[in-house]
């Protein structure tokens, strides 16, 4: 085991920060408890358990496993700390009274691209539900037991999933084209982790290059593994009603109307986004819950 502390210039909502890097409540392979993280990872450099306990001014971060210092040198940026908030002063007033509710809340980059798409990828075209169900299956089945404690499950080993056969994803509830595009994430998992490096927006352009990876999947692994404050996930079927009812007290159901409504906040955007969920608003909700709408990606 390996131990490092880190000052922090400001105080830190882990559990806030880090919410959107754990897919879940029941994700095996991080699990969020107040002011507490424990999460496995192969990125940035192997396996390794990390636990985080934040203490006002400081994390106490401990770590696991053949990558455990490369994890504790990436703390810094998983918990958003090269996360710059420096010119975000909204004058909206409830986007205002958000940031003054959640000072601590910043945009994470865990660097662990691969393991964010996994995830994103499985949320395409099906309910939360189905999703997080079939990225518990895929832990269980081709995850390994993490290194130390906290009974975590890492995320599967690259080259063991590029070749698994459909049909083993298919007993899943993963359709062909989910599949072949998980399959093909993992087959080039190397190369994606190294867009890490890269300016946010500039790796977000170059992951839509991927079949079957769009603007919706590109943003949503921007907010997780690239750190990039301005990502905004469009086609998704809750957002455009929610921003717009918080940002103009109109919901609308449209990508371009929350876009309008989130150009005052350019470079960060995602930001917004992230603030509101946090807060828990909501557009009202009317007619039957069904399934999401289809997630166009290409």
């Amino acid at each position: 085991m390996l131990q490092r502390t880190l000052p922090l210039p400001y105080p830190v909502d882990l559990a806030g920060t880090l919410a959107g890097v754990q897919r879940g409540t029941h994700d095996l392979s991080c699990t969020i408890r107040d002011n507490e993280v424990w999460r496995a990872s192969r990125a940035p450099g192997g396996p390794a358990t990390v636990h985080l306990v934040a203490h006002g001014s400081t994390i106490e971060a401990e770590a696991w496993g053949e990558g455990a210092e490369a994890a504790l040198d990436a703390v810094p940026a998983l918990v958003g700390l090269d996360d710059a908030v420096d010119d975000f002063q909204p004058d909206h007033p409830v986007i205002a009274r958000l940031w003054r509710d959640h000072p601590g809340l910043r945009i994470p980059r865990s660097q662990a691209v691969y393991e964010s798409l996994l995830a994103v990828v499985l949320e395409q075209r099906v309910t939360i539900f189905e999703a997080r169900r079939a990225h518990s299956q895929l832990l269980r089945t081709w995850g390994e037991p993490a290194p130390g404690p906290g009974d975590l499950l890492l995320p599967p080993d690259p080259e063991v999933l590029s070749g698994v056969a459909y049909y083993d994803l298919h007993v899943l509830g993963v359709e062909k084209k989910r599949a072949d595009t998980i399959r093909r994430v993992a087959a080039t998992a190397r190369h994606l982790d190294a867009l890490a490096q890269l300016p946010a927006a500039a790796a977000a352009e170059r992951l839509t290059h991927v079949v079957g990876i769009g603007p919706w999947t590109a943003a949503e692994v921007g907010l997780t593994a690239l750190g990039d404050a301005d990502a905004v996930p469009v086609g998704d079927v809750h957002f455009p009603s929610d921003v717009t009812y918080v940002l103009t007290g109109t919901a609308v159901d449209d990508d371009e109307a929350m876009l309008d409504a989130l150009e005052p906040f350019t470079g960060h955007r995602g930001r917004v986004i992230r603030l509101i969920q946090a807060a828990g608003l909501h557009a009202p909700r009317r007619g039957p819950r069904y399934a999401p709408r289809p997630i166009a990606e290409h």
